[in-house]
Order: structure tokens, then C-alpha cells, then sequence
């Protein structure tokens, strides 16, 4: 390309000869500019008098206004001012137009080229494509300004600099880019060709709309126009001679001059090095949005010709020249001048151990780090990505952050179009971030606090170091996403590639690093050396110790996450969205198909016992715990589990961590242990998962198969599910106890190990397989938000057991009454009180735990949580007496005798809401329970006079009184009987019949024992020790004893008690009233329950003499009446006999 003398009919006509605009003043001006000055020293074109721009009436006005006054005697000073001028500044259009003949006149004027002659003589000799040009045309400085980077001399390279910036700054001054790019800028519409339309600064612009046009057909977006080859050629060659100073490109250097003075202020013009340092800072929130866009322009065009780099061409020119990378170099925008071609075919030679300059690899690195970080500097991106950059990625277009988003959602969804997901490995591939994390900005940002001392390979460091307590969420999800596309081509793993590249061209015949075959694509490779990995000699050709090494470094680390093994994610892709869409942590995709292995689809299930055979041959690598657990003869825990659970082993399990692979102890701790602070959550989850995976067979659980294998055989036989073993085992131990006498049948070492099993299997819902089975649209509908473990999810469902399904309701049931059973196996009772269990219970049978805790409950020493637990568990009980086994058992003869009728109306395996134990506390206040079922309806009595919510059928007859009469009593922090007190005072404002008949109930039951009257005891505690201390408490004689001492008026009670004692006569005067006796029975129950018993039975004792005196006194004379009679008629009968006689 050519600065020549096109005029064209913009001029209307050629340049005036006279015009004052021809002549070049001589001489250096001190003022001056420095670099004008060597040219002005150099012209041998003078007019007397020197003509000068600043006296020109058209510009003087605006030299005056811009220009300070030291230039205005140098005319190229002042035409360097007024087209540097800044945007907002306007200047006159005769002296715009003006400036542009004065600047066409320098690049035509034949003298001026002996100016080039004189000043560049040796470097004109020493170029040759200078040297041999037609002089007279203006073809000279133009072929000096495109070689200008090879020009040494001071003088000449000053010379043409000055030059170059006169060029540059108008498009109409290069030589035939009018002609190659006319159409084009009027299809575009990117300025006007016309004089006078467009000043200076909008020459540049012309040139910026083309090169926006250029990289938008690249980028192939809709109605884009297609530029000429000829122009296309033209506006990448301009880029090209622009690229070592700024200034020369035009719409950036006034785009970014305020930035260049915020950024780069210390930083020379020249060799490339403003462009550089811009790039660096592209993404600074200072930096303008003007200045940015012009920058990612000039990128892109160095994305499809490195050439538009200075120093990118420079540092690498001998080692493209050394590796043939730039072998067609006639077409500049052909294949071989795309950076892309570049890095490929140089990271080719340095990953085939040759060399590669170091300032080649830094630019080279500079480039690579670019290309991460902007994802619109890759058309292919733009435009197969398009639509999933819209949907999932919009917003993030900062450092490298859409390239990641893309890569996640590629990761995690599957969603990718296939070139949209093929243009993201080509990138990867092009960018090589395996051989250096820093390229990667976003990982290098989030895994800074990780890596301690960077070093080039941190890639497969940061691997190993996934999921330990070091890596933080951010780093492993962006290692995550780079991981993915890396695991689809084993070049992008640096180690791999370095170790294992002589084994893949020897048995998978790859070839080069930059090569691909349809026979053998990239993903295929991994494939062909993992067979060829744990060969025989006797099978064949076999992997380097080296190599095998490495690809089993690459099964652990995919062993982590089922997305870094295409085979498999292929193969089992319909399975994974089939069983395992929920299993989204690290590691619980494999884990689930394991799981799910005899359900698999036969290719996904041959691949998975593929990868199983290989762990199994060498015995504890990474597949994860799943893998280990199938080969229990000799278990091992996975080294990932050791990592993560260290904190626990370290306080917990350090003495049996040396003896876990013979005796199973190590595991058995950590399950033990799985709450303690120390336990972090990926060691839990492991830990969890081994427990499931030894629900699938009683032999996946060492210590329970060597303890119980006879015993399994002998009573369990063809049981395979150790869940369903336990429980056969479970069955037959407590039958075997509850018949008094019979030997067990179970051993003694299997009933112990026994015990542990069912203790961990209480403690998650998913160890007990038919109950979380049961429960499973339950848990999704009422606990979906509790996580799992410490028996989080069974509390949640049993404080939702009304609201449960039926089929769930019943497995709740009976997990609650096997629980009551056995609080051991309460695993959040037993955690809550742990502490308190120690301090009151220690003592205790097992059994009998949650009995102790109830007596201990009122304690000053137990804590709030753990009497809070014990309330609610409380609740439950009296809500069936089948919950309560103390109950049960005392109860027994009772409950059939006296409430037959609620039994026969109840269900199997539902609540009864309290009926038995309020129909058994109604026969107590009638003082007709047997001696061990009366004690224990006291103690009932007791607590749930207390405590209203221990009174189900209470609260669920006053669900609507409670809150409407005693809300405050409701709130009150602690219960002590304020409620039921409150339902007694207020009895007359009781609209509910049910909710009034069980206060009725409460006062009748509250004249059995004062103890049933928490209000009235401790008002007349005094009392009752000073009137009544001798009076053993029940069947209401102490509270007959207070009435007694109330109608005594020689007794002086306690205030308090006396008022009490006068309310509760008031009740249950008005209680007889409401309801009276509904037959002879419940009559004699009033009478016997009655304080004033014994007054009603001396009078009643009264009545009974009276008329047995009366009796007396009436039988005599009836019996002398009789007598009478008799005689009398004896008489007759002697008469009678006279007559017939």
C-alpha cells in the first residue's frame, strides 16, 4: 500500500502548485517540536519570508484559541495541535480544509521526497524493497513508512514517524484505499467521501466503521453486510502499520486518550507497548466505555491476523519462521495468520519438548490470558454461542466470566448446542489454560487464597487438593468448569500429554499435538491407553510405568465428578437424568449409579462395572467409597474420605485409624462421631453414604457380617437387605425376651453389634429404607427444606404426623412406640440429653431412660433443651397409651376392663388422641383402678395438670377456648398449670360443650388428690404440712383433711389456701349442678371422691339406724298382730270342726 496523490473529485481538481501550503520552512525552531524540527531541518523547500499555518486567516483564530504560542512558528507543530486537538474542540472548516491540502501537498510534493533521500540515504541502501522503487511518485516515503520498524537511523526514523502520523490521521492520504473501500463505506454508511462533510477526526472513524464491519461478518450476525476481499485486505494492512504506535490509529488514540493518561501514563509510544498496557486494563470499572469498545475492536482484529499486534509479530516472527507456522503468508487474513493458528502450531512445538523463545511464550501467554478473558474476541463463540450467552450468561462479560458461565452451563445441564460446545474446546484447546493456570483469570481469581506458591502446572495441584478443607467453593466450581472441557482431550492435561504422548503414537497411533484424526478423536484417546492400562504381558501391548501412573491420577480425579468422564457421561446420560437428577454434590452422581447398577441400561451398566472391575484390581484408588465398599474382604477407605474426615480421626478414631482395614473399627468411629464439631460436611456425607451402601447387603457391613453371619444363616436365611436383616434379628431378640424363660437364640457378639446397627440406623431416615420409602412424598411436601441426618427429617415428620398420608402415619406409629420402647433408639432424645442423661441417668437401664429424664424434668440442674425434648416426648405418650409401655404393662388388666368400648372403635397403628388415658383418669377419680395403673394415671395427672398440651383430648376439645380465654397463660415461658386454672375460672364462659365437660373432668379428677391441683397444693403446701403431715397423699384424704380443717374454726389456715379451698367448693358445687350423677355408680364415686365424705356418710350411717330402730320398733308390733290373727283363727277352726262334728 502506497501514500500517493489521489485527489479525485473531492478536490475538484489537482493541488495548486502555488498554493502557500507547498512550502516547508527550514530551520529548527527552539519553541518547536522536537520531531518536527529534524524534519523541517531536513526540507530544502523555502519561500522568503517563511509561510506559516498560524498567520493563515482561516486557522489563525483557532491556532490562537488551541495552540500554545511557543509552536506557532512551526507548521508542523501546529498541524500536529489542531488534529490532536481534543473531540469536544471545533475548528473552522476553511481552516479544516486548509490543514488537509497543506498535509495532501507534503505526502505529493515530488521535492518533498528528496527530503527522504537526505535524511534516510544509508537506511534507503540498506532496505531493498526501498531501494529499487520509482522516485518522483511519492512511493518512496510509503514504502519507508511500511518498513519503518527496520529503520535505525535517528534522523529518518523521526522523519518518518512524522509522516506516519500525517498519514494516519486521514484515510484519503493511503494510497488506493479509497479505491479498494469506496463501496464499502457507503454500503456501511460509514462517512461521507465528499470534502467538507467529514472534518479530521472523523477520518478515523471511517476506518473504525470498517473494521466493526469486518469483525461482524466474522462473527456471521444477522444482515450482515460482506465486505470486498480487496478492502478487507486494505483495512487489515492498516491495522497492521498502526500497530506499533497508537497514535496511528486514529479512532483509538482520541477514544482512549484520557484513559491512556490514567492507565498509562508512564508507559513510551512505540513498539505496541500503549496497546498492551490498555489491553491489561481493559476491564477497569475507570475505564470509559468509548476506550473499551475500541480496544475489544483492535483485538478482534488480532484474532484473525496477529500481524495487527506489534509485538506479538516481532517477539514470534523467527519461531514461526523456524516451525513453518506461516507458510502462506500472501493471504493476511489466511488460515495461517489467525492468532489462533499461531498458539496452536507454537504450543505444538513447546509441548513437543522444542524450543520456543521466551518472548514468544510471554506474548504468547499475554494473548492466551486475552482470549479467556474476552469470549466476543472469538467469532466462532459469538456466534454458535449466541443464544446461550443470551439465555444463561448475559451481564457477564468481565473476566472471563462467560466463558465460564458457558462452560457450567455445559457442565451442569447438558444444554449446549453441539458447535456452541465444540467452539468452547476449540478455545480451550487454543488457550492450553492445563499448562498454565494464570490464563485463566477467573480461576486465577478464585483460587488466589488456595495456591500458596504458583508454579506453571497448579492445575493438577489444585486437582488433588478438590474437596479438602484448603480448596474454597468458588475455586472448585471454576476448576470444575475448566476440568470438563479439559477431561475431553487429553493434550489439555499438560502431565498426561508429557508422559503418555510415546505410549498413544505406539498403540493408539495419535499424531500431533495440533492434529486430529477421524479414526482416533481426542476423546477416544484417554479410552485406548485406560485399556491398555492394567494389560498383562500375556494380553499384549501395555502402558509405560510413567503413563499408567498418569492415567490412573485421571480416574481419581474423575472418580470426583461423573462430568469429567465423557465415556461415561455419555453412555449413561438417559440413567443420570433417570435416578440421579438430584445428586448434584461432588462424587453423588457416581456414587448413585452404583447405586442403581442392576437397573443401569447395558452400555451404562458395562461401563460402570468396568470402571468397578479396574478399582477392584488396584484396591483402593479413587473411584470414591462405592468402589471400596464392593470388595469388603478387605475394606479400605477411600483417601479422599481420610482427608476430609481427618479433624474427627485426629480427636476421635486416631487409636483404631492403623486397624480399619482389618477390623472395620475406623468406620465404626466415624459413624459414632458423625456430629461432633469436628466433622465437616464432606466427611459426613461420606460417612453417610457408606452406612446406604451397606443397606444393600448385611456383607457390605465387615464388623455386623463377621458377628452375625451364623446367625443370619440359622434365622434369617434368603435375606438379603441388611435392613431387613436387622430387623429379623431385632424380632427374634425381643421375642425371645419377652417370653420369660427362653434361652436367646441370637449370640451374644451378634445382639452386641446388633445394638450398634440399629443405634446408626436411628439416627437417618434413609437407613431405614421402608420407612423413608413410605414417607417419601411426605418429606418432599412437609420437610423439603430439613437436611438429612441427626434424625432431622424423622423429628420434622413427627411433629407432622397429623398432616401425614396414611401409609406414612403408620410407619411413623411404629417407629415412635419402638422408640418409646427403646429410648435408645430416640436419636435426638438421646443427643439433645446427652449431657443430663449423664448427670441424672447414669445409673439408669436403657430402657428406662426416658422415664428417668420425666422424674428429673422439674430439676434446677436440667437443661432447658433437654426438658423441652422431654415435653414434647411427653406429648406423644399420652396421646396412645400403647406409646407409653410403663403405662402399658400397669394398666393392663384395667384398660380392657373399664374403656373395651374405645378399643373396639380404634385403628391399627393410629393415635387414639388420649381416650384410654382420660377414660382411666375418670375411673381414678373414682377410686376404682388397681394399685400400679392408679400410680401411674397420678403421675399423668400430675404433669399434665402442669402442663396443658399434655392433655390431648383438653386440647383438642378447647382448639378455640384456650386462645379466647387465656391467652396470656398460653404465652407464659413456663407451664405451671396456669391454663387449667384459667379454664376453671372461666368455666361459665365455656361455650364449647366437649371443651366444658373436660374441665368438669379436671375438677372432678382434682378431688381424687391435691397433687392433681397444682395451684391449690401450692397455695396450701403450709397447710398440708402443719394440719395434714400424717394424712398419706391419694385417694383424696389430704384434701378431705383440708376440708375438715376449713369448717373448723379453731383451725386458721393460710390465706391463700383458704380463698383456693372456698373456690374449689364453689366449683364443684357448680360442677354437681352441670352435671349430676348419671346413675348409682357414679353417685357412690361422688360421694366417696367428695372432701365432705365423711359427713354424707355419718349422716347417711344416721339415716340407716333410724330405720333399723324403726324396722325393730314395727316388727314387734306386727309380730303381736299376727299372733292375734292366729288365735282368732283357731277359734274358728275349733268352732268350724264343732259344727261338723
Amino acid at each position: 500500500m502506497f501514500i500517493c496523490g489521489w485527489i479525485g473529485s473531492a478536490h475538484g481538481g489537482k493541488p495548486d502548485a502555488e498554493n502557500p501550503a507547498d512550502n516547508l520552512e527550514r530551520g529548527k525552531n527552539a519553541a518547536g517540536d522536537g520531531k518536527a524540527s529534524a524534519l523541517d531541518g531536513a526540507s530544502s523547500v523555502r519561500r522568503s519570508g517563511g509561510w506559516k499555518l498560524a498567520e493563515e486567516a482561516a486557522c489563525r483564530e483557532d491556532v490562537s484559541r488551541i495552540c500554545p504560542k511557543h509552536s506557532w512558528n512551526n507548521n508542523l507543530a501546529v498541524l500536529e495541535c489542531l488534529q490532536d486537538r481534543k473531540d469536544e474542540t471545533e475548528i473552522a472548516a476553511d481552516c479544516n480544509h486548509l490543514l488537509w491540502n497543506y498535509k495532501l501537498n507534503l505526502t505529493t510534493d515530488p521535492k518533498f521526497e528528496s527530503v527522504a533521500v537526505e535524511v534516510c540515504k544509508t537506511t534507503i541502501s540498506g532496505l531493498k524493497e526501498c531501494a529499487g522503487v520509482d522516485r518522483g511518485k511519492g512511493y518512496l516515503v510509503s514504502c519507508l513508512v511500511e518498513h519503518r520498524t527496520n529503520i535505525s537511523e535517528y534522523q529518518c526514523s523521526q522523519y518518518i514517524t512524522k509522516m506516519t502520523s500525517i498519514v494516519f490521521s486521514d484515510y484519503r492520504l493511503i494510497c488506493g484505499f479509497m479505491d479498494q473501500c469506496k463501496d464499502d463505506i457507503n454500503k456501511l454508511h460509514c462517512g461521507s467521501v465528499n470534502t467538507g462533510e467529514k472534518d479530521i477526526h472523523s477520518q478515523g472513524e471511517v476506518i473504525a466503521c470498517l473494521e466493526k464491519g469486518l469483525v461482524s461478518e466474522a462473527e456471521e450476525q444477522p444482515g450482515q453486510y460482506t465486505i470486498k476481499e480487496d478492502c478487507k485486505k486494505a483495512i487489515m494492512r492498516v491495522a497492521e502499520l498502526s500497530s506499533d504506535d497508537f497514535h496511528l490509529d486514529r479512532h483509538l488514540y482520541f477514544a482512549c486518550r484520557e484513559d491512556r493518561e490514567r492507565f498509562c501514563e508512564n508507559t513510551p509510544a512505540g513498539e505496541g507497548k500503549v496497546y498492551k498496557c490498555l489491553f491489561n486494563h481493559k476491564f477497569e470499572e475507570s475505564m470509559s466505555d468509548k476506550c473499551k469498545d475500541a480496544l475489544s475492536t483492535r483485538q478482534k482484529l488480532i484474532a484473525q491476523d496477529y500481524k495487527v499486534s506489534y509485538s506479538l509479530a516481532k517477539a514470534c516472527k523467527p519461531d514461526l519462521r523456524k516451525y513453518r507456522c506461516n507458510m502462506d503468508t500472501s493471504m493476511p487474513r489466511a488460515r495461517e495468520a489467525k492468532l489462533s493458528y499461531l498458539l496452536l502450531c507454537l504450543e505444538a512445538a513447546v509441548h513437543r519438548g522444542q524450543t520456543v523463545s521466551g518472548e514468544c511464550q510471554g506474548e504468547m501467554l499475554d494473548y492466551r490470558r486475552m482470549l479467556m478473558e474476552d469470549y466476543s474476541l472469538s467469532p466462532e463463540i459469538v456466534l454458535h454461542c449466541r443464544g446461550e450467552i443470551d439465555t444463561h450468561c448475559s451481564g457477564l462479560h468481565h473476566k472471563g466470566r462467560t466463558l465460564h458461565c458457558l462452560m457450567r452451563v455445559s457442565r451442569d445441564k447438558g444444554i449446549l448446542e453441539g458447535h456452541c460446545q465444540k467452539a468452547l474446546q476449540t478455545l480451550i484447546q487454543e488457550t492450553d489454560p492445563g499448562a498454565d493456570y494464570r490464563i485463566d483469570r477467573a480461576l486465577n481469581e478464585a483460587c488466589e487464597s488456595v495456591i500458596q506458591t504458583p508454579v506453571l502446572l497448579i492445575l493438577s495441584c489444585l486437582m488433588e487438593h478438590l474437596y479438602t478443607d484448603k480448596m474454597v467453593e468458588d475455586c472448585e466450581h471454576r476448576l470444575l468448569e475448566l476440568q470438563y472441557f479439559i477431561s475431553r482431550d487429553w493434550k489439555l492435561d499438560p502431565i498426561l500429554y508429557k508422559k503418555c504422548q510415546n505410549d498413544a503414537a505406539r498403540i493408539c497411533h495419535t499424531h500431533g499435538w495440533n492434529e486430529t484424526s477421524e479414526f482416533m478423536p481426542p476423546g477416544a484417546v484417554f479410552s485406548c491407553l485406560y485399556r491398555h492400562a492394567y494389560r498383562t504381558e500375556m494380553q499384549g501391548r501395555r502402558l509405560s510405568r510413567d503413563c499408567k501412573t498418569e492415567v490412573q491420577r485421571i480416574l481419581h480425579q474423575r472418580a470426583l465428578d461423573v462430568k469429567l468422564d465423557p465415556e461415561l457421561q455419555q453412555r449413561c446420560m438417559t440413567d443420570l437424568g433417570k435416578w440421579c437428577s438430584e445428586k448434584t454434590e461432588a462424587g453423588q452422581e457416581l456414587e448413585c449409579l452404583q447405586d442403581h447398577l442392576d437397573d443401569l441400561v447395558p452400555l451404562c451398566r458395562e461401563v460402570v462395572g468396568n470402571l468397578t472391575e479396574l478399582e477392584s484390581e488396584t484396591s483402593g484408588g479413587g473411584f470414591g467409597l462405592i468402589l471400596v465398599c464392593l470388595v469388603f474382604q478387605d475394606i479400605q477407605i477411600e483417601a479422599l474420605l481420610i482427608r476430609a474426615c481427618e479433624p474427627v480421626i485426629q480427636s476421635y478414631c486416631h487409636e483404631v485409624a492403623d486397624n480399619q482395614i482389618d477390623t472395620g473399627d475406623l468406620m465404626e468411629c466415624l459413624v459414632a462421631n458423625k456430629h461432633q464439631k469436628e466433622m465437616n460436611e464432606k466427611c459426613a456425607v461420606g460417612v453417610t453414604h457408606f452406612q446406604l451402601i451397606q443397606m444393600k447387603d448385611f456383607r457390605f457391613s465387615y464388623k455386623f457380617k463377621m458377628a452375625c453371619k451364623e446367625d443370619v444363616l440359622k434365622l434369617c436365611p434368603n435375606i438379603k437387605k441388611k435392613v431387613d436383616v436387622v430387623i429379623c434379628l431385632s424380632t427374634t431378640v425381643r421375642n425371645d425376651t419377652l417370653q420369660e424363660g427362653r434361652e436367646q437364640r441370637v449370640s451374644m457378639k451378634c445382639r452386641k453389634q446388633l445394638r450398634v446397627e440399629e443405634l446408626e440406623m436411628s439416627e437417618d431416615i434413609r437407613l431405614e429404607p421402608d420407612l423413608y420409602e413410605s414417607c417419601g412424598q411426605d418429606i418432599k411436601q412437609h420437610c423439603q427444606n430439613v437436611v438429612f441426618g441427626n434424625a432431622q427429617v424423622i423429628e420434622c415428620l413427627k411433629e407432622k404426623k397429623k398432616q401425614l398420608t396414611q401409609q406414612c402415619h403408620q410407619k411413623v406409629f411404629k417407629l415412635q412406640e419402638n422408640e418409646m420402647m427403646d429410648p435408645e433408639l430416640d436419636f435426638q432424645l438421646m443427643r439433645v440429653c446427652k449431657q443430663m442423661i449423664r448427670r441424672f441417668c447414669s445409673e439408669s437401664d436403657a430402657k428406662n431412660m426416658l422415664q428417668c429424664l420425666k422424674q428429673n424434668k422439674n430439676s434446677e440442674l436440667m437443661d432447658p433443651k433437654c426438658k423441652q425434648m422431654i415435653t414434647k416426648r411427653q406429648i406423644t405418650q399420652n396421646t396412645d397409651y400403647r406409646l407409653n409401655p410403663v403405662l402399658r404393662k400397669a394398666c393392663k388388666a384395667d384398660i380392657p376392663k373399664f374403656c373395651q368400648g374405645i378399643l373396639n372403635n380404634a385403628k391399627d397403628d393410629n393415635e387414639l388422641e388420649g381416650q384410654v388415658i382420660s377414660c382411666l383418669k375418670l375411673k381414678y377419680a373414682d377410686q376404682r383402678l388397681s394399685p400400679d395403673c392408679e400410680g401411674q394415671i397420678s403421675v399423668i395427672l400430675q404433669e399434665s395438670a402442669l402442663d396443658y398440651r399434655l392433655d390431648p383430648q383438653l386440647q383438642l376439645q378447647c382448639t378455640d377456648e384456650i386462645p379466647r380465654l387465656c391467652a396470656e397463660e398460653v404465652a407464659a415461658q413456663e407451664q405451671t398449670g396456669q391454663v387449667e386454672e384459667c379454664l376453671k375460672i372461666n368455666l361459665l364462659k365455656i361455650s364449647h360443650e366437649g371443651c366444658k365437660k373436660e374441665v368438669l373432668n379436671i375438677l372432678k379428677e382434682s378431688k381424687a388428690d391435691i397433687f392433681v391441683d397444682p395451684v391449690l397444693h401450692t397455695a396450701c403446701a403450709l397447710d398440708i404440712k402443719h394440719q395434714c403431715a400424717a394424712i398419706p397423699p391419694g385417694r383424696g384424704r389430704q384434701m378431705s383433711c383440708l376440708m375438715e380443717a376449713l369448717q373448723d374454726k379453731r383451725v386458721r389456715l393460710q390465706p391463700e389456701c383458704k380463698k383456693r379451698l372456698q373456690d374449689r367448693i364453689d366449683m364443684w358445687s357448680y360442677a354437681a349442678k352441670v352435671a349430676p350423677a348419671e346413675g348409682f355408680s357414679d353417685l357412690a364415686g361422688q360421694v366417696f371422691t367428695s372432701p365432705a365424705k365423711n359427713y354424707i356418710l355419718s349422716m347417711l350411717a344416721m339415716c340407716v339406724i333410724l330405720l333399723f330402730l324403726m324396722g325393730l320398733f314395727c316388727g314387734r308390733i306386727t309380730k303381736r298382730v299376727t299372733q292375734e290373727l292366729k288365735d282368732s283363727k283357731g277359734v274358728i277352726n275349733v268352732f268350724f270342726c264343732h259344727l261338723v262334728g
